[in-house]
């Protein structure tokens, strides 16, 4: 992306509006632009960064990601990956959770807010589980997470597989 265009309709603006002040504002704004040229890609630089950041929290799990190169800002974009287990057969219904056991009496039951982020095809596989099981989504992360945490499952083991298409590596948690 290159800021040149947008450093010189400022540097055009500012001489136009110091046109109406005379010839001594011309020569003052001729005099400030120099300086002005590098707080003004700063600045631009800093907006730029700014609307990556946004962009990447709404489009989580991708990013977009604000690079530099011989002063001038360029952008990647890094699509969320593509599960590559879709276009197989659906895996069979898991047993039916147990529900979590009851804190023990005298124990804490305050409850704690996180914000969790998950994507859009995760989100619709917990909500038809959920409703399977005939319970809010909360509750079902619940008894999912305390199922975890108890160790009811085998342990988790990470590992890497290559994909097929594009030789794109992907690391996770399987079971």
């Amino acid at each position: 992306m290159e800021l040149r265009p947008y450093i010189d309709a400022l540097r055009h603006e500012l001489a136009l509006a110091a046109a109406a002040g005379g010839e001594d504002a011309r020569e003052l704004a001729d005099r400030l632009t120099a300086p002005l040229e590098s707080a003004t890609r700063l600045a631009l630089l800093d907006a730029l960064s700014e609307a990556a950041a946004e962009i990447t929290r709404d489009l989580a799990p991708g990013s977009v990601d604000l690079r530099l190169r011989n002063r001038e800002p360029s952008f990647v974009v890094t699509p969320a990956p593509a599960d590559p287990w879709t276009d197989r057969a659906p895996a069979p219904p898991p047993p039916d959770p147990v529900p979590a056991p009851a804190p023990a009496p005298g124990e804490d039951e305050a409850t704690v807010r996180i914000s969790l982020r998950l994507p859009e095809h995760l989100k619709g596989r917990i909500e038809q589980a959920a409703a399977r099981d005939g319970v809010s989504i909360n509750t079902w992360l619940i008894r999912a997470a305390a199922a975890a945490a108890d160790g009811d499952r085998p342990p988790a083991t990470t590992t890497t597989v290559t994909a097929t298409t594009g030789g794109q590596r992907f690391t996770g948690w399987v079971r």
